[in-house]
Formats: structure tokens, sequence, C-alpha cells
């Protein structure tokens, strides 16, 4: 086999009703592309046929896996399973909702070429498109006051999105960030730029189309853990459980 250009990692816990359209989806838009491709599934240890989807179409999807766990402990820790088991050297870890199609991937491609090394989807900068747009309401408490909180304790004062679930990784970047990563759940995501900051990595934020959902799994509960593990990244930091930091 030639050498894999795009693994695309999707975390799925109970997404029976989602996870067919997306598979769908990115499916078609990979057998267009010339490049040789994978997409790893990571089960978190669902209730529901989520494995059983993806069984049922690896006759028909190329190069589809499905890595299955018990218990990944969150997102987080299927992602961290997904990046680590895929063999491309772009690795593209998207939700199971499809908020961000697959394609978006395009406006990441000029990114690395320039010498960046991670390239992530941002729904808070010029160009991003959200579709329908948040409540204002929600908007504030879930997304400005968090963003503000995240760059008081952990800094990444540079980046306007840490949380949308579209992030791209060169291989190299992810086989050192993500066996470092010790968050979870839904802080994984800031936890892994903090990682690649450390270690020298060159970060781009860049435009998508978000379509938003409303049975998005994130709710005030969610926030309340992502607070108290954005603490805990901190202490990892200062008790350099990370190791050192290290200059490229």
């Amino acid at each position: 086999m030639s050498q894999i250009h795009l693994s695309v990692i999707i975390p799925a816990y109970n997404e029976e009703k989602r996870l067919p359209k997306t598979l769908d989806d990115i499916s078609a838009y990979l057998e267009k592309q010339d490049y040789e491709s994978e997409i790893i599934v990571v089960d978190g240890g669902s209730s529901d046929r989520t494995p059983d989807i993806v069984k049922e179409r690896m006759p028909l999807v190329k190069n589809l896996q499905l890595l299955r766990k018990e218990d990944t402990g969150g997102k987080g820790g299927a992602v961290k399973e997904g990046m680590l088991k895929a063999q491309g050297r772009f690795r593209l870890f998207t939700d199971a909702d499809n908020s961000t199609s697959v394609d978006q991937v395009e406006k990441m491609w000029p990114e690395f070429d320039k010498g960046y090394d991670v390239v992530i989807g941002s729904r808070d900068i010029k160009g991003a498109v959200l579709d329908p747009p948040q409540p204002w309401i929600r908007n504030i408490l879930l997304g400005e006051s968090f963003k503000i909180y995240r760059k008081i304790v952990i800094g990444l004062w540079g980046l306007q999105d840490t949380q949308c679930g579209f992030k791209c990784f060169k291989d190299e970047a992810a086989e050192k960030v993500f066996p470092l990563a010790k968050i979870k759940a839904f802080a994984f995501d800031p936890e892994v730029l903090v990682l690649a900051k450390r270690f020298g990595y060159k970060i781009k934020e860049v435009p998508v189309y978000w379509k938003n959902d409303p049975d998005s799994k994130v709710n005030f509960k969610n926030m309340i853990q992502m607070a108290v593990d954005m603490l805990k990244i901190k202490w990892y930091v200062i008790s350099k459980s990370y190791g050192k930091k290290e200059k490229r």
C-alpha cells in the first residue's frame, strides 16, 4: 500500500443516528481525492448500534476501521486512541455529527505547505460561518466567557477557538503530542494545543463552515468539568508533568 496521506479520526459514543450520514459523506469525499486515506472510528463503549454501523459499512468504505474501547474516558481519550493508531502523514479528527464537513480540510493544505504543523478549524475568526448562529446567551455564557477563562488559565492567547472539533496534525506532531495528553474529556482540545506549543510546533487557525447541531452533547455540566480540567492542565505545566519544554 502506498503512503496514507490523510487519516480521518471520528470519536463516537452512541452515535447510531448521526454516524451513518457522516461516514457516507466522508467516504464520498475521500473517494474523489488523488491520495490514499483511511477512516478510523473510535467507539468508546457505545450501548447502541454504533459499532455495528461501522462494521456494516466496511465492505463499502475503503480503509474504514473500527477501534473499540470499552471506556476511553471521554472524547479526548477516544481522539488520542485514534490519532496514535492512524498511519496518515496528516491526521484529522472530526465530530460524528459532521458539524464541519470533511471538505473543509482543503483550507488546511495551504497552511501546511507554509510550514505549519497543526492547523485547526475556527468558528470565531473572520471568514467562519455558523449555520445557524448560536443563541447570544449561549455564546456569551459558553463561548466568550469560556474563552476568557481559558486564556487567563492556560494561555493560547493567539487562538480564538480551541473547541471546534476539526483539527489536523502532521504525523510527527501527533506522535509527539498525544502520548502525553492526560485529559480524557472535552478540555483535551486546549491541552493538545498547549502541548504542541511546548514542542515548538507552529499552529494555524483557519475559518470553517460549521453547522450548529441542536443535539450537541456539550452542556453546562461539561463546561464546569472543562473549567476544572484546565486548572489541571495548568498544574501539569507547573509541576512539569508534561516534561521539559522543547525547542525546534
